[in-house]
């Protein structure tokens, strides 16, 4: 406990991460309110409570979906947005030019992102109000009614969304994925609870202790998901300076390793998955078919997206050409394997073989909750047994965790554990760290 406080007071004495911090949880408290403002003229007590889809929506927004607040449809279509815009940035030459472009590129393929999710927003929006509020809705509500409570979803998305962005840019973490986990984190006490009660109820103590456990065990192996890695050596070439007769070796020739992570992607791969399943899930035609969380073919279809996701966000995040370019550029190689193309083609193949697990294996994660639900597992807290759920939250605390042990060794500090580091993704270009220790790639 006296290390866990000492190591409190030194984050805290760190005026750039304590801003941050304080930043942080301030637009993360904003967030909450604001997922408690309801539409104007909705009744939150004639809309029932959420199933299928709608149910796992819910737990993404904190609550808002089902509470018809003015964030109820949270930041699902900015992420949305963002998917198609990374598709189309294979496929249209214009988006790929202005990818090319750095700084400049990046801002008008945000902007061009901001303005697909209202576009998104202005299709969800009405489908959400006569779907699933459509009991909510007050009698004789008008054009005017439906055109303000539209704009209120669209502004509410869209107020999310920079929430987030400020988060990224000002606090710690990664903005859109900390408010997805929020709102997952409000929603799990109260599912637990449910949980408890019910196999109590009917004497089942013993029953509750084996769920405990076996949660317990798929967050470890969600946790090595995340953090496993398969690391490369690379050996540097000695350095030679000085006349002849008089050099001098002044450095290289050290052990060093390349880190591939088995699951490079992180959970975006779901993030993206799930935000395109609620479209469908969204439109009256198709409802039906995606409704049911538990159903096969929505299962199948989502563990396929997610295989899919993982190998296309891995292509986009991990360039093996770069990281052969500057290995070339540093004097490194990898034994036995020819510089440049070679490099990059070994690279490459190595990847496309530890993705295929690590993908396979995230997938089962995520569909895990069907088969917890078929156990007896009530479906509130079968959506935390595994599944999307447990990966977000397992993925976006490393990931801020990281973030704060970075700040933490920046300033000489120790790191948040006394051996090893909290293997997160970093922000910065490939990172070859010698003498064992693992760095990032991404």
């Amino acid at each position: 406990m006296k290390a866990l406080i000492d190591k409190v007071k030194q984050i805290w004495s760190i005026d750039e991460l304590r801003t941050r911090i304080v930043l942080t949880l301030t637009l993360i408290l904003v967030y909450r309110i604001g997922s408690h403002v309801v539409l104007p003229g909705i009744d939150p007590d004639k809309i029932g409570d959420p199933s299928g889809i709608f149910g796992l929506l819910d737990i993404f927004v904190g609550g808002a979906f089902s509470r018809a607040s003015i964030l109820a449809l949270g930041i699902m279509p900015y992420i949305s947005a963002s998917i198609i815009m990374q598709l189309m940035g294979i496929a249209v030459p214009a988006i790929q030019k202005m990818q090319s472009e750095g700084e400049s590129g990046r801002k008008k393929i945000n902007q061009w992102t901001r303005v697909l999710t209202i576009i998104i927003c202005l299709f969800q929006a009405p489908s959400y109000l006569a779907t699933y509020a459509g009991d909510a809705i007050p009698a004789g509500a008008g054009t005017m009614w439906w055109v303000t409570s539209v704009t209120l979803l669209v502004a509410g998305t869209m107020f999310a969304m920079w929430l987030g962005e400020k988060i990224t840019d000002k606090g710690i973490g990664n903005g859109i994925s900390i408010l997805i986990m929020i709102g997952i984190i409000a929603g799990l006490p109260g599912a637990f609870v449910q949980e408890i009660t019910s196999r109590l109820g009917n004497g089942g103590l013993v029953i509750l202790l084996i769920e405990i456990v076996f949660l317990v065990v798929v967050t470890i192996f969600s946790i090595l998901l995340v953090q496993g890695t398969r690391r490369i050596p690379i050996q540097s070439t000695k350095r030679v300076v000085g006349a002849r007769g008089n050099s001098q070796t002044v450095g290289g020739g050290a052990r060093s390793y390349i880190p591939l992570k088995v699951n490079s992607a992180g959970v975006m791969p779901i993030i993206f998955a799930q935000a395109l399943m609620f479209i469908p899930a969204l439109i009256p035609s198709f409802s039906t078919y995606f409704s049911d969380i538990n159903g096969f073919w929505y299962n199948f279809i989502f563990a396929l997206m997610i295989i899919i996701f993982t190998y296309f966000y891995t292509a986009i995040t991990v360039n093996p050409n770069r990281i052969a370019e500057d290995l070339n550029r540093s004097g490194s190689f990898i034994p036995g394997i020819k510089p440049g193309v070679a490099t990059a083609n070994f690279i490459d193949t190595l990847l496309s073989r530890i993705t295929l697990p690590g993908s396979i294996f995230l997938a089962l994660v995520a569909i895990l909750p069907a088969f917890a639900v078929t156990f007896g597992i009530k479906q509130q807290f079968a959506l935390f047994y595994g599944g999307t759920s447990l990966l977000i939250l397992v993925g976006v605390m490393l990931d801020t965790l990281q973030q704060v042990e970075s700040h933490l060794l920046s300033r000489h500090y120790d790191g948040l554990m006394k051996t090893g580091k909290v293997k997160g993704r970093s922000t910065g270009g490939n990172a070859f760290v010698s003498s064992g220790n693992v760095g990032s790639t991404i």
